[in-house]
């Protein structure tokens, strides 16, 4: 899916979508220190892009929003690497879950880092623009 073509409403959908995932990854591993472990970090780290994304949009400003993006951005990475630990250790065995759930949280995280530069860019223009007219 093209970076351009998705509107909020879908790229709302996808991250709760990806909670979803994460969710049902967590609480299919086994119930042992490290699968305790893991599975709760799964859970805080990929449910909290939709929940991040959701502030993002009541943002107050501009610069308010880019934080509360780059939040969001945060926690991808933090997720991402968090289902690759879970797949080395072999703590969950869906490969095609696990798979999958890699590749949207890769999606996720470019998404992400396109609109953190492009709304940082608009930051900067606007900025600029107001400089120069005073």
């Amino acid at each position: 899916m093209s970076v351009q073509k998705i509107n909020k409403f879908d790229l709302e959908e996808r991250l709760i979508d990806f909670a979803v995932t994460t969710i049902r990854i967590a609480e299919s591993m086994p119930s042992t220190f490290s699968g305790n472990h893991l599975s709760g970090q799964l859970i805080r780290s990929g449910t909290s892009p939709a929940l991040n994304y959701g502030e993002a949009q009541s943002g107050g400003s501009r610069k308010d929003f880019i934080h509360k993006i780059k939040i969001v951005l945060k926690e991808l990475r933090e997720t991402y690497v968090c289902l690759k630990i879970i797949n080395r250790s072999k703590l969950y065995t869906n490969d095609e879950l696990k798979r999958e759930a890699l590749i949207e949280n890769n999606e996720l995280i470019s998404i992400f880092v396109k609109s953190t530069e492009t709304a940082q860019k608009n930051m900067n223009i606007k900025t600029n623009q107001i400089l120069q007219k005073s």
